[in-house]
């Protein structure tokens, strides 16, 4: 059935949640740095502030909706009304913040992201700045750049370096010449228990089993072959090829897992190559090594789980990818590895069970939001495993389901997100 042929829904009723933030801001004085061009807040202060600060949808679930009832839309409204001192005190004091960081000549990071809760504390325990914010405001900022870590342009201006650039080539055309085709066998009964039973806290035996004979190597899409990693939606090339050290990137238009370039991998997971300790050069060279292994992947246990994922994640595969998702690695030699397991049906489940996932099929525009959700998942999963490579926190059999479940949960916000964005806009055209 085509998006125009698909039976109407229900009519969207009530107020978009946007417009009501919007007309309640309007009517806010002194909140000028915390406000966009079009008057309406900033993103980031929708998203550090008013949100979680203010409205609190954790603990008012009600106002999180993309549409509200008129008794929601009021009391959302008289939130932000009540706490006009509270944001006008905390613009003042962001101001205070941005004055003493150019004073003090840092560059690094982006103010809104550093400062903007830190401003809210401060409006909260002094009110607005008075003829002590000079001081109170150069302390804050000690406190916040108070450690040595490096930067995203430390490592920028370290991958930048012509000497270090050649350098790294040069190991990652060695590294990726010395890759081979992995000799070991997927332990697929040990797997298909695994997936059985890591709901439970359990299969630890399973999960060394498949540490201990290779099987997350083994399973990995092979190097190789056209489109096998495509297929899991980590890469949008036939086969993947080896990284350029690469000096840029940004979080909104991250490429897929195995076509970064070793600055866009170092780069989303940038807070814990700060926190490890190491120097830039280790930790460039390490992620060379990283990138010509199984998965993309250094540790067997973080193969392992994404073999899993890839495994009880087919139950989420659209039944005709447009990235031609196939069946799992494991499933080609083995039909029906993962389709059956315990935690191909609670996956599946918890997907299905989402109401979000059934107004997406009767969007206006092509429901994005209900497809590739299998892809989406593992590219979730591989950064979450590569992050905690890079952390140095190995991943325990108990860790197993917490990371496939929390990958699906995380798409599944950002999906909603994306429903909710599409409902206020229809409700928006409606009222037009």
């Amino acid at each position: 059935m085509t998006a125009d042929a698909r039976p109407p829904g229900p009519p969207v009723r009530g107020l978009p949640r946007s417009l009501v933030i919007a007309r309640a801001w309007g009517r806010l004085a002194g909140v000028g740095p915390l406000t966009g061009p079009t008057g309406v807040p900033l993103a980031r202060t929708t998203k550090l502030l008013i949100d979680p600060l203010v409205i609190r949808p954790s603990a008012r679930p009600h106002l999180a909706h993309a549409l509200l009832s008129d008794e929601s839309a009021g009391e959302l409204e008289a939130l932000l009304l009540a706490a006009r001192s509270d944001l006008a005190a905390t613009a003042a004091w962001f101001t205070a913040l941005k004055r003493a960081r150019r004073r003090a000549g840092i560059t690094r990071g982006n103010p809104q992201d550093l400062y903007f809760q830190r401003a809210f504390e401060l409006a909260r325990r002094h009110g607005s700045p008075a003829h002590d914010a000079d001081v109170i405001a150069a302390a804050t900022l000690a406190e916040v750049h108070d450690d040595i870590r490096p930067g995203i342009a430390d490592l920028r201006a370290h991958l930048n370096d012509p000497a270090v650039a050649a350098r790294a080539g040069q190991e990652i055309a060695e590294a990726w010449a010395r890759r081979t085709v992995p000799e070991d066998d997927v332990a697929h009964d040990a797997l298909r228990r695994l997936l059985d039973s890591c709901a439970n806290g359990s299969g630890a035996g399973d999960f060394a089993a498949l540490v201990a004979s290779r099987s997350g190597s083994a399973g990995a899409p092979p190097a190789d072959r056209p489109g096998a990693a495509r297929a899991l939606g980590l890469t949008a090339k036939e086969i993947p090829v080896p990284p350029e050290p690469g000096t840029s990137a940004t979080k909104t238009a991250m490429p897929p897992p195995f076509d970064r370039s070793l600055f866009e991998r170092l780069f989303a997971s940038f807070a814990a190559v700060a926190d490890s300790g190491e120097v830039l050069d280790d930790v460039v060279h390490d992620e060379i090594r990283r990138t010509a292994g199984a998965w993309q992947l250094a540790e067997e246990r973080s193969r392992v789980v994404l073999l899993a994922a890839a495994e009880a994640s087919a139950a989420l595969a659209d039944p005709a990818s447009e990235t031609g998702s196939a069946p799992s690695p494991a499933a080609l030699a083995d039909p029906g590895a993962g389709a059956t397991t315990d935690a191909a049906r609670r996956l599946h489940g918890r997907w299905r069970r989402e109401p979000f996932v059934h107004h997406a099929l009767r969007l206006k525009e092509d429901p994005a939001a209900a497809r590739g959700v299998r892809e989406a998942v593992l590219r979730r999963l591989w950064v979450r495993l590569h992050g905690r490579e890079l952390r140095g926190d190995a991943v325990q059999a108990e860790d197993v389901w917490a990371l496939l479940d929390g990958a699906l949960r995380s798409v599944i916000l950002d999906r909603r997100g994306i429903v909710k964005a599409s409902i206020g806009r229809d409700a928006l055209e409606e009222a037009a």
